[in-house]
């Protein structure tokens, strides 16, 4: 019994010594002898994979970490894999997102890509900017009404040429001495405005015009082209006339004026000519002696022209307001004339033309014609002149045609047009000639379907005259509503209403009567096969 109890005692001695043993074991487990096989521990697990670091991200999924935390597995001394940069400062790599989670845990969804740096929104080139305003003066025009600034204008036009809906500006108060120049497409961008607000003068040097040129202004196959302003065109062509006042007694100038017309060109210039052009508009500006032709549109289609002003002398030779000729869908209205010649010519090639609340005069009236010159085909068709004022005018509404030649005017109307002391108002010419004589011949451009309507006023020779061709008689004459009075002027003798192979019907009595209008129509079928010409 008594072994029996050491026995025991011994035992339990040695349980005790076993137990303090595996504490202090367990206490130099923690100690610095272990660092380094705890590290090779972990070297050895990120070898293998990434076991422990997806055990760590399903344990987001389903707790309440932040997963924007790095993980604490990981330790200063464990290399950083290069896919891991640190953006965080000290050294830490940047956190690696979840992946999303199937399940109703709180997992976050991963952050889309970040977006690139906003940049401004490309600019585009100078050359394509709109409403771009390029001033003559920017490009090296005077404007001192001396120095000749041709050039700065072709420079201004070329820069705007090459940019749509551009504008040249020419600049108010400043007077810019310009030689012959045009303004040409078809290659330029369309819808370009010449903005005119100061004066343009014409070069007068004989050695800049040469043998003549027929045009000054030209601005040619363009689209969209639109002139405006409160400028002028000033063509001063007092250095071409041929003519001097007789009531100047100052006989020494005279002299020396004629003397200096013997230098300037027999050929003339036109001031402002369009050509071959499109949606053309001429608003706003003054055009003051032309040489010749003060605005001509030839060959141009959709022509807009309104609130212009056109001034020269009566006396002036050969200087038509508003020339047009092969030029369609033309519309003139609220326009001053004042000139030497037709305030309004209509040549061949002209159609659907548009003439309305226009003053004319001085000048010889509106006219269609002179057609069929040099034996030439003409056609002329649908053109409404109404609501014209015409002053001392030399004819009011005229159709003039040459003998000789071909082709038809058709569709023509003359509405309410007031005239005071205008010659003679109304004019049908197929022998039209303007020179002393003219070789007789027998065919004529045909005339058909005209009205006269509401013509008022005073005359001072003759009241109408219809003198149609033989071979060609005029036809649908229609006249209505004509009141004309004679004015007694001293220097001019008055006339009956005359009529030669004229034929239409008078829908109203006329004052004076005009009974020489020979009611129905011409016989044969001359009419008929002029129209088939045009």
């Amino acid at each position: 019994m008594g072994l029996g109890i050491k026995g025991l005692t011994f035992l339990l001695l040695l349980v005790l010594l076993v137990l303090c043993s595996n504490v202090s074991l367990s206490d130099a487990r923690s100690g610095k002898h272990w660092r380094q096989n705890r590290a090779s521990s972990s070297t050895l697990l990120r070898r293998k994979g990434k076991g422990k670091t997806n055990n760590s991200h399903k344990q987001y999924g389903k707790g309440n970490q932040d997963p924007y935390q790095p993980s604490p597995s990981t330790s200063p001394n464990v290399p950083v894999n290069p896919s891991e940069r640190p953006v965080q400062g000290k050294g830490h790599p940047a956190p690696t997102m979840p992946p999303p989670s199937s399940g109703s845990g709180h997992t976050l969804p991963s952050p889309p890509p970040p977006l690139p740096p906003l940049l401004p929104p490309p600019q585009p080139p100078a050359a394509q900017s709109q409403n771009t305003v390029f001033n003559v003066v920017d490009f090296g025009a005077r404007g001192d009404g001396v120095t000749d600034d041709t050039q700065a204008f072709e420079e201004a036009w070329a820069a705007a040429c090459k940019v749509e809906a551009s504008t040249v500006l020419v600049p108010s108060e400043l007077e810019f001495v310009v030689g012959p120049i045009s303004f040409s497409g078809p290659y330029c961008k369309p819808n370009i405005l010449f903005q005119l607000d100061g004066t343009i003068l014409a070069q007068t040097s004989t050695r800049v015009w040469g043998s003549g040129l027929l045009q000054w202004l030209e601005f040619t196959k363009l689209s969209g082209i639109s002139i405006q302003g409160s400028g002028v065109i000033n063509g001063r062509g007092q250095e071409w006339w041929t003519y001097s006042d007789p009531n100047d007694d100052d006989n020494d100038d005279v002299d020396a004026y004629n003397v200096e017309l013997e230098k300037m060109p027999q050929i003339k210039p036109t001031a402002l000519r369009f050509y071959g052009s499109s949606n053309v508009t001429v608003t706003g500006i003054t055009i003051v002696n032309s040489s010749q032709c003060h605005l001509k549109f030839d060959s141009c289609q959709g022509v807009m022209v309104h609130d212009l002003t056109i001034s020269s002398p009566e006396n002036s030779p050969n200087t038509d307001g508003i020339h047009l000729q092969n030029s369609k869908q033309v519309s003139i209205h609220h326009t001053n004339l004042a000139c030497g010649d037709d305030c309004v010519s209509i040549q061949t090639g002209c159609s659907d033309i548009n003439i309305h609340n226009v003053n004319c005069g001085p000048g010889h009236g509106i006219s269609i014609g002179g057609l069929g010159r040099y034996n030439t085909k003409a056609c002329v068709s649908n053109v409404t002149v109404r609501d014209v004022n015409m002053f001392k005018t030399m004819t009011g509404v005229r159709i003039k045609t040459w003998q000789g030649g071909s082709g038809l005017v058709q569709g023509i109307r003359f509405s309410n047009i007031q005239v005071s002391e205008v010659q003679t108002p109304i004019i049908i010419d197929q022998f039209y000639c303007d020179r002393t004589t003219c070789r007789n011949q027998t065919s004529a451009v045909a005339v058909s379907g005209v009205q006269y309507e509401n013509i008022r006023g005073t005359f001072t020779i003759k009241p109408a005259h219809f003198a149609c061709s033989d071979s060609s008689p005029c036809s649908e004459i229609t006249l209505t509503g004509i009141q004309l009075k004679p004015l007694i002027v001293p220097q001019y003798h008055l006339y009956n209403p005359f009529c030669w192979q004229a034929f239409g019907e008078l829908s109203t009595p006329t004052i004076p009567p005009i009974s020489c209008l020979q009611i129905g129509k011409p016989s044969g079928n001359n009419v008929m096969s002029d129209y088939d010409l045009c």
